[in-house]
């Protein structure tokens, strides 16, 4: 139980830091500001020294493929569409449960608008239980609950792919999940581990590309700073941005590490009105390389509540009219949703575990496990103490 009375001392010394950390978020985006306005009229210099030295830089930083001033307005969306999203939940695994086990339960949701067809809201369970699904991550170090979440990754885009495939009509779709489509995890992972999750995301992705059906990431509350790091390179003192020799330990305070902590939301926010998307960027994070030449593109957009992180693959983004649509049909989204893209939060709802269902999930496992003969089934004493008390 929390003891709010002695939380309630250390309030005011948290209050004191938020507002010395408020002062000083304003002077880095003033700074921020500065340096963006300074941008405008050397961008293709900057573009230039980034992409010669690119092997040498040693931080995250994107490519703007447009002006940096860039602000346009969205386009309204056409009535008759489709949007198509997915979403995912788990039960992790529980030594101390009557069997070690985890599920992922994948939320499906299909949207018809202006067209008189039922949506599709549900979702598709799955359980895992073979020793190659509890144990296989084991040998390359990865803890049972992490594989489940890179599994549940996978199998998000593959039924997104499929629901989206299966509701091609001839009005305009978009095929929409949460988060990111750049996989930073991928990075750490072991290449057999990789080559486990990867292949059957590109392949989802390809089947979308095929049928003209283009996917897109909502980022809400980002705190990506790809963006603001590209203009790390105007502030670099040095003659060339050659971190690997001028500065190789990253961790240190270093001379163009003067906008952190700032975000890339928090500057677009004062550049962009509500209904207007900023420059698109190309991101150049190392694991896009495995992505087999389909590279992330994004852009950042006043929805409205918040300004929003959209990422699209290069295939989408290259093509303006798919683009610019699939911009207006998510707007479209955000605005129904009241702040969030109304199919992804149907998809969490629709995907979500909670504390009933992960009883009754258990409930018909014991069920089946006795019915088949098993003796001794139930909890440990530990998880049996744990949800109840005797104080």
């Amino acid at each position: 139980m929390l003891d709010l009375t002695k939380l309630a001392r250390q309030m005011q010394g948290l209050s004191q830091h938020l507002t010395i950390e408020a002062a000083q978020g304003r002077q880095r985006l003033e700074l921020a500001q500065q340096y963006l306005h300074n941008a405008y009229a050397v961008q293709k210099d900057l573009i230039d020294r980034q992409e010669k030295w690119r092997d040498r830089i040693l931080f995250a930083n994107a490519t703007p493929i447009e002006p940096l001033e860039t602000c346009i307005d969205i386009p309204v969306p056409p009535k008759i569409h489709t949007v198509i999203a997915t979403d995912g939940s788990q039960i992790a695994p529980n030594h101390h449960e009557i069997a070690y086990c985890y599920l992922l339960n994948i939320g499906r949701v299909v949207l018809h608008y202006g067209q008189n067809r039922h949506p599709l809201l549900d979702s598709l369970p799955e359980v895992f239980y073979r020793p190659e699904d509890l144990y296989m991550s084991r040998q390359w170090g990865i803890r049972t609950e992490e594989w489940m979440g890179y599994r549940r990754t996978a199998s998000e885009a593959t039924v997104l792919a499929e629901l989206a495939c299966a509701a091609k009509t001839e009005a305009p779709a978009l095929a929409m999940v949460d988060g990111s489509l750049i996989y930073w995890f991928l990075e750490q992972l072991p290449m057999d581990a990789r080559d486990r999750i990867l292949p059957p995301i590109l392949v989802a992705w390809q089947q979308l590309r095929e049928a003209q059906i283009p996917l897109m990431g909502y980022l809400s509350a980002s705190r990506n700073i790809e963006g603001m790091n590209f203009l790390r390179l105007l502030a670099c003192p040095h003659q060339v941005p050659d971190c690997i020799s001028y500065c190789p330990n990253q961790l240190e305070k270093i001379p163009c590490k003067i906008f952190e902590p700032l975000r890339d939301t928090t500057l677009w926010s004062t550049q962009l009105k509500p209904g207007q998307r900023g420059p698109l960027w190309r991101s150049n994070a190392r694991i896009l390389d495995l992505y087999e030449g389909q590279t992330i593109y994004f852009c950042y957009i006043h929805v409205g509540t918040e300004i929003a992180r959209i990422e699209v693959p290069s295939w989408v983004a290259e093509n303006t009219a798919m683009f610019d649509q699939a911009l207006g049909l998510m707007l479209a989204q955000v605005q129904k949703g009241y702040g969030y893209p109304v199919a992804i939060a149907e998809a969490h709802n629709q995907a979500v575990v909670r504390g009933g269902d992960k009883t009754r999930f258990f409930a018909l496992l014991e069920k089946q496990m006795i019915k088949a003969g098993l003796r001794n089934v139930g909890t440990s004493y530990k998880e049996a103490r744990k949800r109840g008390s005797i104080a």
